[in-house]
């Protein structure tokens, strides 16, 4: 026990160390509000309200508030999900981690993330810098930054994202990753790691200009993620794997060379998860639109829905053909499977795309799972494959089936952001495992994360039974 609280002590400090350079690097940051000299100058916010663009403003400001908090559901979506694949001895472990991740994602986004990620003092690579500075009564906020909502509206849809990131990790190194080695790990992925991928194209960076595509009108056609197939989804789904790499796959999981299934305890919970989720899809890419157009909200809401629907169909017949029965994880799988796979080019894709797009995903992600199960790389909940691998192939389908996009920028945008989250996950998870590990004990998997890491049940009623 005396070198585990040890072990603990050093995380929080290191924790504490990496938080006190993000504040750091505020002090020294340039102002974030950038004026752009054509748009419309008011001397007061009571002269902007009065003006004729305010009803406008305040709608599309309005749908991007809605659109936040639709995504701030999916957080519960995704702990509800990853509560009903896994095994009841672990619910009050899975639920902490969710509830833990999106106030971190929160908090770390606020206090570094968003400024670095855009539109902070960008250098093409990385940033620093807070937003704190901004004066909530300068009126150039909301009539020359992006005219359509506040910097208020857009940090706290941006750290939405942010948030979701580090939630699809969680899934994937469910039921056997020491809490505190994960909290430190989260914490350090979403406020520093995410920004800086995100940045290299929604931050205006090197994935914005791309030109290995070729050029438009003398301009470069540039890497194109609508709403995060691969700056939230796959860089989620690649960190995973190399969490799971460094962590190993559960007790018994794979024992006298066999897959040998751990069941979730509440397909029910499952369900409900994914239903959340489909529901907050509406907000992630319904929001990213950026404004309440109605042409192009309408447009992106069906093309979401036409590939969610899609993918459960894939999913359901690609699984009936292999596994010889109709498998609901796979069915649930196959939704958010087509979700990550349109989030890509939701506004640029037809119809009639969209929907194969989901069925490749739906199909996709049935193999995916069965062939990380076959290499012994053990995911719970199959994050990795609905994420990382639907999420490259959502970004290659924009440049297949969207007009004036390329197919090889859109395969360098996928790889380099894949590549770097692979990397900077697996050197952040090696690095804490080092230093105070990542793993319970075999004696706590086998017990049940919750009794070892939080001294409480979810179902205590029915424990007697359950064992």
């Amino acid at each position: 026990m005396k070198q585990r609280s040890q072990f603990l002590t050093r995380g929080l400090k290191m924790a504490g160390i990496f938080m006190f350079l993000a504040l750091f690097s505020t002090v020294f940051a340039q102002e974030a509000a950038t004026v752009a000299e054509e748009a419309p100058k008011y001397a007061s916010y009571d002269d902007f309200t009065a003006s004729s663009g305010f009803a406008l403003f305040t709608v599309n400001n309005l749908w991007l508030l809605v659109s936040a908090a639709l995504v701030f559901l999916m957080h519960l979506g995704f702990a509800t999900l990853e509560t009903g694949l896994t095994q009841s001895k672990n619910t009050v472990n899975i639920l902490f981690k969710n509830m833990f991740i999106v106030c971190i994602g929160i908090l770390g986004y606020a206090f570094y993330g968003f400024n670095a990620m855009y539109p902070g003092d960008f250098n093409g690579w990385f940033a620093a810098g807070s937003w704190f500075s901004v004066d909530n009564e300068d009126v150039t906020m909301v009539t020359d930054l992006y005219n359509n909502y506040t910097w208020w509206t857009d940090f706290i849809f941006q750290a939405m994202f942010a948030a979701t990131a580090a939630t699809i990790v969680s899934g994937a190194v469910a039921e056997r990753v020491k809490l505190s080695s994960f909290m430190i790990y989260a914490t350090l992925l979403v406020t520093f790691i995410y920004p800086m991928t995100g940045s290299w194209q929604w931050g205006g960076g090197w994935l914005s200009s791309l030109a290995l595509g070729g050029t438009v009108d003398g301009e470069p056609i540039g890497f194109y993620d609508f709403a995060g197939s691969t700056l939230v989804h796959a860089f989620g789904g690649f960190a995973a794997l190399a969490a799971v790499i460094v962590l190993g796959p559960r007790l018994g999981k794979y024992a006298n060379g066999k897959v040998r299934p751990i069941l979730g305890h509440s397909m029910p919970l499952a369900m409900i998860g994914v239903m959340l989720l489909w529901l907050g899809w509406y907000g992630f890419n319904g929001g990213s639109v950026l404004s309440a157009d109605p042409r192009g909200v309408s447009y992106v809401f069906v093309t979401t829905t036409l590939a969610a629907a899609a993918g459960c169909i894939g999913a359901i017949v690609v699984s009936w053909v292999l596994l010889k029965k109709p498998d609901l994880s796979m069915g649930l799988n196959g939704i958010l499977a087509g979700l990550v796979g349109i989030t890509a080019g939701a506004d640029s894709v037809g119809m009639g795309a969209s929907i194969i797009i989901g069925l490749i995903a739906g199909a996709l992600v049935v193999l995916s799972v069965l062939f990380f199960d076959k290499i012994k790389i053990d995911d719970p909940v199959g994050a990795i494959s609905v994420h990382g691998i639907c999420g490259i192939w959502g970004t290659l389908a924009v440049g297949i089936f969207a007009d004036g996009k390329s197919f090889t920028n859109q395969l360098v945008g996928a790889l380099a952001v894949s590549a770097t989250a692979f990397v900077a996950s697996f050197i952040l998870f090696t690095v804490i495992k080092a230093i105070m590990g990542v793993r319970v004990s075999a004696e706590e998997e086998t017990e049940g994360l919750d009794i070892g890491e939080h001294g409480n049940e979810a179902y205590p009623d029915f424990t007697p039974a359950h064992k």
